[in-house]
């Protein structure tokens, strides 16, 4: 029986990558996304991945459609926890709500998304969590406080459950992007991305999401299972941890 992935956030940018390399791969892959209709229905018309709508932020909901996703395709044994938001902001003007949305999606999102799988995962003795944590979480940025925090949160999130996943077969590691060619990043400015970006990165580019799945798709591998609570840092140099 093939190994069935959820990728939540995997009809966009890094998570549409991952999911086509699972795919690829020979996973069963089901993507998950928050609000864009029409992208995800081009999504799947495209690549043959079903994808679910749910907001990661809401345990119930991600309960609810893990549950659909069993349903469907199985088990889940792989999970890639990607959904992710921006809210940026310098903090003296950063709002409540600001930090809360952050908190809830990338955060909160992460246990959403892994504590309703772990319990089988345990019981059948394998399992693979990767999460997509961020070079911004490891290193801090300005005008990003909530976004940061989630990410290192992130990291802590691996590295303890990691431990407690051990013993049972179960992998649990990070991948830390640097500046990702995404269609989210190739909106900003041209000015800025070659004035104040890419000189920051001794690569001299940006990434392609394809990079970052890569990298998604070793973890989830045979071959990586005695790498746990790993943080995998694929920023072009940019940074060192």
């Amino acid at each position: 029986m093939g190994r069935v992935a959820l990728v939540t956030g995997g009809s966009r940018g890094i998570g549409e990558a991952i999911s086509k390399a699972l795919k690829a791969d020979g996973y069963a892959v089901a993507a998950t996304y928050a609000g864009n209709d029409e992208k995800a229905a081009a999504f799947t018309a495209e690549t043959g991945i079903k994808t679910y709508k749910w907001n990661v932020a809401d345990y119930a909901a991600s309960q609810a459609g893990i549950a659909e996703v069993e349903a469907d395709l199985g088990p889940i044994d792989t999970v890639v926890a990607n959904a992710g938001i921006t809210r940026d902001g310098f903090f003296h003007k950063m709002t409540p709500e600001q930090w809360q949305e952050v908190i809830d999606t990338n955060l909160t999102g992460v246990f959403n998304t892994v504590h309703p799988v772990w319990g089988g995962l345990r019981e059948r003795g394998f399992g693979r969590v990767i999460v997509i944590s961020s070079v911004n979480g490891q290193k801090g940025q300005a005008g990003q406080v909530n976004y940061a925090a989630t990410k290192a949160g992130d990291i802590g999130i691996v590295r303890s459950l990691a431990q407690e996943g051990a013993m049972k077969g179960i992998t649990v590691n990070a991948v830390c992007p640097g500046y990702i060619g995404t269609e989210m990043v190739r909106a900003i400015p041209e000015k800025v991305l070659n004035e104040r970006i890419i000189p920051q990165i001794p690569a001299g580019r940006l990434g392609e999401p394809e990079e970052i799945a890569r990298c998604v798709t070793f973890l989830a591998s045979e071959d990586a299972g005695f790498i746990n609570g790993s943080t995998l840092s694929a920023n072009g140099a940019q940074f060192f941890s």
